[in-house]
């Protein structure tokens, strides 16, 4: 299945509403759509750890009787959607990507699976998710080439959208587990500032994000709305700012090109498709900087170098306790990548961790002080198309792609949005837009006038 940005058609969720309450469609028949496509794709793609659809005919079919009676409950009502199972619900089963614990219960729903039940949304299934949300491939394939890999750790959620299988699904980043593989499968997501939308019992790590992704900016945007509406951010945050409506599509003045140590990695290819859109934003009158205009971008892109190695190493140190207590509970279960992390972090001392916190907050400095140059950043979202499998399974690290071009915003604790505009060697590559933190609304605002003004590059 050849990936062309110029005809593909994703599944979306929000142009379907008018015809709802016009009577010529209902959820449940949508909702039965997707079904179909399921079983159709699901057999290649593998995108499902477990599926409840006949608590999600119930819905649909509640959802139908609030259409016809003219009282949806939102936006959202209705919607199919995908939770990453790494994320609890209390009527499917939450393994974690642990091989053993597939039935593995705890009988509540997290604070954002929660939100979307009150929002009327219908919780279709649990999308496959990496051992741990880590770095150790899982069973989901891309849709577009299942010799490929579908990314990490939220490889399910880019995976089910990709296909079509829903128009929207829950996703979470530590280090590039939202953008990468939403860029491989096509996706358009959002990885929110930190703290934006309550990851409910997913507290534990000081980068770790809830996003969604969808097919489309505004179904996107009304998930992330209608859970902050209701559940609001982690503890402590102010949650996502903005109005529950998709915010109107806004031309940037100015943007800075952002290279980070992804570039290195980059193929001609995906530099030539990102050259050529580059060059549609600088004939649409977007002003474009680089590193060399400018010596506060230099020194913002020197301090994020080394952000995968940064990331890695803070995510280790915040998981030794958690996975010394699994490693316990799954004797002999866990993967070597696994396996291979928790040495990383056994052999780290807290000096080590405050070390890096510090390299963290420089970074965040030197994002900070380029604020006043312009609108946001535009980068790529992946190195290159999704990898073959063959050529990363026996890899230590990268083992779903390079996050090279992720792990800086997780970093930062800034919003990033992409948007499926290049078509490499018939492949999806994502292009990303990134803010302050803070500024999520007026990323999404940029990325829907981009969506809508920029002709996709195919190379």
């Amino acid at each position: 299945m050849t990936y062309d940005p110029t005809t593909h058609q994703p599944r979306t969720f929000h142009d379907a509403v008018p015809r709802f309450l016009a009577g010529q469609d209902t959820p449940r028949d949508y909702l039965e759509r997707c079904i179909a496509t399921i079983e159709a794709r699901e057999p290649e793609v593998q995108a499902w750890m477990a599926l409840n659809l006949e608590g999600a005919r119930e819905a649909a079919d509640a959802a139908t009787a609030r259409y016809r009676a003219g009282r949806p409950i939102g936006p959202v009502d209705g919607m199919p959607t995908g939770v990453k199972d790494i994320l609890q619900t209390h009527d499917m089963p939450t393994s974690l990507g642990i091989a053993g614990n597939e039935n593995a219960r705890t009988r509540q729903d997290s604070a954002s699976v929660w939100a979307l039940r009150e929002a009327g949304a219908v919780i279709l299934g649990k999308t496959v998710t990496t051992e741990l949300g880590g770095a150790h491939p899982s069973k989901s394939r891309n849709p577009f080439d299942v010799r490929r890999t579908a990314g990490g750790s939220s490889s399910g959620s880019g995976a089910a959208v990709g296909a079509g299988m829903v128009p929207a699904a829950l996703g979470t980043q530590v280090v590039g587990s939202i953008i990468r593989p939403a860029a491989f499968s096509a996706n358009v997501a959002i990885k929110p500032s930190f703290g934006a939308l309550h990851r409910g019992e997913r507290q534990g790590l000081s980068q770790s994000c809830l996003g969604v992704h969808a097919g489309a900016v505004e179904d996107m945007w009304h998930v992330a709305a209608e859970i902050a509406a209701r559940a609001g951010g982690d503890p402590g945050h102010p949650g996502l700012g903005g109005t529950l409506a998709p915010p109107p599509p806004r031309r940037p003045a100015r943007l800075i090109v952002v290279e980070s140590e992804g570039w290195e990695a980059t193929g001609a290819p995906t530099r030539e498709a990102f050259a050529d859109l580059l060059r549609q934003l600088a004939d649409e009158g977007v002003e474009l900087l680089r590193r060399g205009d400018n010596p506060l971008i230099e020194s913002f892109e020197r301090s994020i170098l080394d952000s995968v190695t940064m990331s890695m190493g803070l995510v280790a140190f915040e998981n030794r306790w958690g996975q010394a207590n699994l490693l316990r509970l799954f004797p002999g279960q866990l993967s070597d990548t696994t396996m291979a992390q928790m040495d990383h972090a056994n052999g780290m001392t807290v000096s080590d961790y405050r070390d890096l916190l510090a390299r963290r907050a420089e970074a965040r400095l030197r994002h900070a002080a380029i604020a006043p140059l312009a609108d946001g950043i535009v980068t790529l979202s992946c190195t290159g198309p999704a990898p073959l499998l063959e050529d990363i399974v026996h890899r230590p690290t990268g083992r779903t792609g390079n996050t090279g071009f992720n792990a800086w915003t997780s970093l930062l604790g800034c919003p990033a949005v992409t948007l499926p505009l290049l078509g490499v060697e018939g492949m999806p590559v994502g292009v990303q837009l990134v803010g302050q933190p803070q500024q999520d609304e007026a990323v999404v605002a940029m990325a829907r006038w981009l969506g809508a003004t920029a002709k996709p590059v195919v190379r």
